[in-house]
């Protein structure tokens, strides 16, 4: 259960997200956006965040965003 009295720094929980899940953080003028590669990893991220530190995952990130396909020649 988060500690409602403590707000985590959000600095820390995106170093968190980004080591737990396959995911990463780009940045749009000086903003965290969090890029991820499926629909349902964003699901969990975002219940993890809300689990863990009480917070809404775009209390954290500015936006999320799903990776573009890889290009293949």
């Amino acid at each position: 259960m988060p500690n409602i009295h403590r707000a985590a720094d959000p600095d820390h929980i995106i170093q968190c997200v980004v080591e737990r899940f396959p995911c990463r953080v780009l940045w749009s003028e000086g903003r965290p956006c969090l890029e991820y590669q499926r629909e349902e990893d964003v699901a969990v991220i975002t219940d993890y965040v809300r689990t863990t530190y009480g917070v809404e995952l775009l209390d954290v990130f500015f936006t999320a965003v799903e990776s573009l396909p890889e290009e293949t020649e």
